[in-house]
């Protein structure tokens, strides 16, 4: 097939059948004429979904009806589609939810189970009620009042807050997944990337020197993106405000890489350099990207720019692109690269810049208004009923009369933008936001970084990457004494989210829910051995008992018992979890086991990624010579698990 294959897993599924065809012909080759697209419930049961793990849609259908399946969780879990690169998700979730309507289940977009509305109800909610942060709008509209909410609701409502407010995102760090928190891309290991913005492409040599002394002075790898910035990986998160201030110092602001915003405006060098070159399609991309900066949306946002049609900033494959003509711009929206690439379908030809803008005004707002979460544009419009007809009536046409207020909407967000990490890195306070130990300033290597091609990357993960769980004959007794141990005054822990705590040669996670409830457990995620648990969302099931989601990739885990919560891996992941209490001063403690004691289980230096991870068996050689391996007796000494996988 030539040009736009999207659909050729779903024609090439309808030739194999040998079936009769669901519809004509013609709208096989055309599409339908309600400008819908058919989605993922409409192949034959032979279709393959997942092609990680070779799960066809007839599996899928079955496994729910016969296992009475009832979240998109328990279908990954007993089908393994979607627990690979990720990519085949929308369209599980659109067989799930079309399976359960055929079996007479009502289906409903809610959030999560903490609400009965969908992102787009929950947005007017927000906006009519004048709403302002999580807890009135879960008192509000909550199905408890008083939930801690969610991975789910949570960054969902901070989305919100941040499109009708442009708070400052750190306002609602509690909200806030990883990335957002710490206004970076987490990466293996627990590092972070560090991206600034370079409008269209376009930098001085002034700025690039900067970057490069910048990079050589933290040991970054740096590497040239798809969207023609520099990204800078390897950086440890007590560093980013170090980091970030030197470039803010430079001139550079936040690229918002980690965001779910606007990424980036990609250009070719148009009419100021090329021979082709129709518009100055570099101008033009460096006035969007400096317009919508900061812009936040359900998903993230990337846009393009061409000189002329020969379409070298690939703009019809972004979320909305312009490619100039002899009379200004053609308009095209709602494509998208990614696992499920898209075209951009033309929106308006001939378009003026200034009415440019307008018009991705209201296109961008509408989106931001009505799309459901971690929906991109080109998703949006495929389930929008009416397509791009009905999407130029509202944008062009201003058949739903609110081109004004979605303008008006706009243009409040363009003039509240404000620089993330400059903000930050002028806030003391924020800043302390982003040490690695809340009670001390020593720091710790949590992943061992290797060479390669002049440059240094963290180590490969091993296959198997649970630790050996080593034992004396003395050391379950050892775990079984505790005692009471200071971790540090209470107003260290802001409510709704965790701390990591240095004992000994460990990191432990001190939890303080907004329920004013403490919990403690090891830092260390035990699914990749990444120490970042105390960085993740926390959360509740509708039973008020809370657990923690990991940054990395969202395992959830009870902080009562440390049970892991992911349907299918119960067994295969647990932590261990200690007892917290506050004083009548105001004074946290921990119980736990000795310094010498826990650091035999949960020592960083034993249980951080290195070279040489693959081939002692996860332990990294570090094992005394009198240390044994043992399954058994960790249930009595707090652990979540009868054996000492965590």
């Amino acid at each position: 097939m030539v040009g736009d294959t999207t659909d050729y897993g779903k024609l090439h599924a309808l030739c194999k059948s040998k079936r009769p065809l669901p519809t004509a012909p013609g709208e096989l080759i055309l599409g339908v004429k309600n400008g819908t697209v058919e989605g993922a419930d409409a192949l034959p049961d032979e279709a393959q979904i997942c092609s990680c793990n070779n799960v066809t849609k007839g599996t899928v259908r079955k496994l729910v009806r016969e296992k009475k399946l009832s979240s998109v969780g328990e279908v990954k879990a007993c089908s393994k589609a979607g627990t690979g690169c990720g990519g085949c998700i929308p369209q599980v979730v659109e067989i799930f939810e079309a399976e359960l309507k055929s079996m007479g289940v009502v289906v409903k977009n809610f959030v999560c189970h903490h609400f009965e509305y969908s992102r787009t109800e929950l947005f007017e909610i927000a906006k009519v009620k004048k709403l302002t942060n999580f807890a009135d709008i879960m008192a509000f509209a909550g199905k408890k009042s008083n939930a801690i909410g969610c991975e789910v609701c949570k960054p969902a409502i901070a989305s919100i807050l941040a499109s009708l407010y442009n708070n400052h995102i750190l306002d609602h760090a509690p909200l806030q997944d990883t990335n957002d928190r710490f206004l970076a891309n987490i990466q293996r290991g627990g590092s972070y990337s560090v991206v600034p913005r370079v409008p269209a492409g376009e930098i001085t040599p002034s700025k690039l020197v900067a970057i490069g002394e910048i990079a050589k002075e933290y040991g970054l790898y740096t590497k040239i993106t798809g969207g023609q910035r520099i990204d800078m990986f390897g950086a440890k998160k007590q560093d980013l405000p170090d980091i970030w201030e030197k470039l803010v110092d430079q001139g550079f602001e936040t690229g918002q890489a980690y965001g779910k915003s606007i990424r980036t405006v990609k250009s070719c060098v148009g009419s100021t350099w090329c021979r082709y070159g129709i518009g100055d399609s570099v101008g033009f991309a460096v006035r969007i990207e400096n317009r919508y900066k900061g812009l936040r949306s359900p998903h993230k946002l990337k846009g393009g720019v061409s000189g002329c049609v020969r379409e070298c900033a690939e703009a019809q494959s972004k979320d909305f692109g312009l490619i100039a003509t002899d009379k200004g711009y053609n308009i095209f929206v709602c494509g998208n690269g990614g696992a499920k690439p898209k075209h951009a379908v033309l929106l308006a030809a001939d378009v003026p810049e200034d009415l440019c803008l307008r018009y991705l005004d209201r296109f961008l707002m509408y989106y931001i208004s009505t799309a459901d979460k971690l929906t991109r544009t080109a998703r949006w419009l495929e389930k929008m009923e009416g397509g791009i007809d009905h999407l130029r009536r509202v944008v062009i046409d201003d058949h739903l009369k609110i081109a004004a207020e979605l303008e008006t909407q706009m243009e409040y967000l363009v003039s509240t933008y404000q620089c993330e990490w400059a903000a930050v890195v002028k806030d003391p306070e924020r800043r302390m936001k982003f040490r690695q130990f809340v009670n001390s300033e020593e720091t710790q290597d949590e992943i061992e970084f290797i060479p390669e091609r002049g440059q240094k990357r963290p180590a490969n993960w091993p296959k198997d990457t649970l630790p050996t769980a080593p034992n004396s004959k003395s050391l379950s007794m050892s775990l079984d004494d505790r005692t009471w141990v200071p971790i540090g005054p209470a107003h260290l822990f802001p409510k709704d989210s965790g701390e990591t705590f240095k004992y000994g040669d460990c990191q432990l996670a001190i939890f303080h829910t907004s329920t004013d409830k403490w919990y403690a457990s090891q830092n260390m995620c035990p699914h990749k051995r990444a120490f970042v648990l105390a960085q993740g969302l926390l959360g509740d099931r509708g039973d008020g008992v809370p657990y923690v989601s990991c940054g990395m990739h969202k395992k959830n885990f009870s902080l009562a018992n440390g049970k892991c919560l992911v349907p299918g891996e119960e067994e295969k992941y647990s932590l261990m979890t200690f007892e917290v209490k506050v004083d009548d001063n105001g004074l946290v403690h921990a119980l736990l086991p000795s310094e010498e004691a826990l650091n035999m289980v949960l020592s960083t230096k034993k249980l951080m990624i290195t070279s040489n991870s693959m081939s002692n068996g996860g332990t990294n050689g570090h094992v005394d010579d009198d240390v044994e391996i043992v399954s058994s007796n960790c249930v009595s000494s707090g652990c979540g698990d009868k054996k000492l996988d965590w």
